[in-house]
């Protein structure tokens, strides 16, 4: 599936290494084409108040985009936790 610029999109694993869960939502800010691969994409994450959390390289087939039956929920991030 192609991802259009700043579309929003949904996790479908959990990406540890930055902190994110499935679930968690995105914004698709660079598309990687790279012959013979999967095609990836740059997508950066925000806290509710707007500041970015992580801008993680992923291929396709780690995110979806929002249905209508998507609930969004909130959770602390782990710095957050912490603090």
């Amino acid at each position: 599936m192609e991802f259009t610029m700043y579309s929003d999109v949904v996790l479908v694993r959990d990406i540890p290494e930055e902190g994110l869960r499935t679930g968690d939502v995105g914004t698709v800010v660079e598309r990687h084409d790279v012959p013979g691969k999967e095609t990836g994409y740059s997508v950066e994450f925000f806290d509710m108040l707007g500041k970015t959390i992580a801008i993680v390289t992923l291929q396709a087939s780690t995110f979806r985009l929002p249905v209508h039956s998507d609930i969004p929920a909130v959770r602390p991030a782990a710095e957050a936790v912490s603090e």
